[in-house]
C-alpha cells in the first residue's frame, strides 16, 4: 500500500466517521444493538482508542481497556471499512495495538473477545482460543474469548 497510512489516538471529533465504520460492518460483522455500545464505549469506556487513516480518510479503528490493575491488556472494538479489509490496514493496527502492550512493564496478558467470523485474523496474529459462547453478542454471533501467544 503507497497510500499515506497513519494510525493516531481517537478525538470525540472522529466520532461520527467511527460510527460509520460501525455501520458498514453491520450485518456482516456486527449486530445493529451493539451501535448504541460502542457510542457508550466511545463516550465513556475508551482508555486507549486509535484510529486509522489513509490519505486523510478514517478507514479503521480500535482500541486498548485494560484489567486486573493494567496487568490484563483486552483489544476492543477492533473496525475496519469494508473496502480496506484484507489490505494488511486491520493488520496493521493490531500489531501497532500489541507493540504498544508489550512495552508495558505490568501486562501480563493480552487478550481479545471477537466473533467465529474474525477469529481468524486474530488467530493469524498469534492469539489462542479460549472459550466460546453461543449467539452471545447477538443470534448468529458467537463470542471467542482469546489469549495472546505471541512473542513478548
Amino acid at each position: 500500500m503507497n497510500d499515506t497510512l497513519n494510525i493516531r489516538p481517537y478525538t470525540a471529533a472522529d466520532k461520527p466517521a467511527v460510527m460509520e465504520l460501525l455501520a458498514l460492518n453491520i450485518p456482516e460483522y456486527f449486530a445493529s444493538a451493539e451501535a448504541e455500545d460502542l457510542s457508550s464505549y466511545l463516550d465513556k469506556a475508551a482508555e486507549l482508542y486509535f484510529v486509522v487513516e489513509l490519505d486523510s480518510r478514517i478507514v479503521g479503528a480500535g482500541g486498548i481497556n485494560f484489567e486486573n490493575g493494567q496487568r490484563i491488556g483486552k483489544i476492543s472494538w477492533d473496525i475496519i471499512h469494508p473496502g480496506f479489509q484484507g489490505t494488511g490496514i486491520g493488520s496493521r493496527l493490531l500489531l501497532y495495538r500489541l507493540r504498544l502492550l508489550q512495552s508495558m512493564k505490568s501486562i501480563r496478558t493480552i487478550s481479545v473477545r471477537t466473533s467465529q467470523l474474525a477469529y481468524r485474523f486474530y488467530e493469524k496474529h498469534g492469539f489462542q482460543l479460549q472459550e466460546v459462547h453461543k449467539a452471545y453478542w447477538a443470534a448468529g454471533l458467537d463470542m471467542y474469548k482469546t489469549v495472546y501467544h505471541g512473542t513478548r
